[in-house]
């Protein structure tokens, strides 16, 4: 007589089950879901196998913006954060790297710090070949990255900027970003680290290489009730706004959605450098070199910061405050 085999089913396999169904039986996670499954992720009560086929599954099908904002809490919660958590204005996250043009945006942060905003920038390196990261550049800045909350948090009271990398912080997803080169593909961890904001900064500001991310971006704000994001497809996925072209800027704001067109600063576009020499960025911030693009790159991309955080009411007074900003800096940096 045969008898039935039973196998305990791990408590994970319900959440890959959902989403490997095939055509007509899987389905998005539901917010709740979502939660669950990152809990778990976060926790280590994942197979090695269970979360490759999950990130994999995820990849194929996108995630939804209740996908997003579930994997946000869970990770969100998970954050062992300091007793003495520093006041930050803007969250500034930093993982795509650069390919095309040196990464402006580090001065157009800079900039934003030296004018009493506190910045927390956070980011982290070498997931994809042939870019560079904003943690191998700060050096050429004069800038050391902190390797802790409790360091970045002494950071910003000292200079209202500190670059603080996702290991330091949250090793778990810097693991799985760690993957990209053995699978291949990006997984929904990309997408979920830039809108950590750690220290619970008021304004977010975002960027996207893929412009359909945009309003997950926007909508997973929106379910978590973000006071103030603003997100833009940025040069190579980074926050830039290049001044060569148009740039959308799709924002929450109280609970409120918008869309806002940044027409280009320059009428012709700008041909772009051959080497990418990191020492290039103090030199501009010195005035000891000219460059047009890399200057409108970094006015442009402070003035959406800006006008993210209510300093200025249009984007013409935006640019105006950022150019004032940028001709008044300190260059003895």
């Amino acid at each position: 007589m045969l008898t039935t085999t039973f196998y305990e089913e791990h408590p994970f396999a319900q959440y890959v089950r959902i989403l490997g169904k095939g055509k007509k039986g899987s389905r998005p996670l539901t917010q709740e879901e979502a939660y669950s499954a990152m809990r778990m992720i976060m926790a280590d009560e994942v197979e090695p196998t269970q979360l490759g086929a999950f990130m994999m599954l995820m990849r194929v099908k996108e995630e939804t913006r209740e996908e997003l904002a579930g994997f946000l809490q869970a990770a969100r919660d998970a954050l062992k954060l300091p007793d003495d958590i520093a006041k930050v204005d803007l969250d500034w996250s930093s993982y795509a790297g650069k390919r095309r043009h040196l990464p402006w945006f580090i001065l157009s942060a800079l900039l934003l710090a030296e004018n009493g905003i506190k910045v927390l920038m956070h980011g982290t390196k070498g997931h994809t070949n042939g870019r560079i990261y904003t943690e191998e550049v700060l050096s050429y800045v004069g800038i050391q990255y902190a390797k802790s909350f409790e360091q970045a948090v002494a950071q910003i009271k000292q200079s209202n900027f500190s670059y603080l990398p996702l290991q330091y912080f949250c090793p778990k997803l810097h693991e799985i970003i760690q993957l990209r080169p053995l699978m291949g593909l990006r997984s929904p961890v990309h997408t979920l680290a830039r809108m950590l904001n750690p220290l619970n900064a008021p304004y977010m500001i975002q960027g996207i290489f893929h412009p359909d991310y945009r309003p997950v971006h926007q909508e997973a704000a929106l379910l978590l009730n973000y006071p103030h994001l603003a997100v833009m497809k940025g040069e190579g996925g980074e926050i830039e706004r290049n001044p060569d072209m148009d740039c959308l800027v799709q924002s929450v704001h109280n609970s409120k959605l918008s869309d806002e067109m940044w027409p280009p600063i320059f009428k012709q576009r700008h041909v772009k450098e051959e080497v990418l020499e990191p020492q290039r960025l103090l030199a501009l911030w010195r005035g000891e070199i000219e460059n047009e693009y890399a200057e409108g790159a970094v006015i442009g991309t402070a003035a959406i910061a800006l006008k993210l955080m209510e300093k200025a009411a249009s984007i013409d007074e935006a640019q105006d405050m950022a150019r004032k900003m940028w001709l008044k800096r300190s260059k003895e940096r």
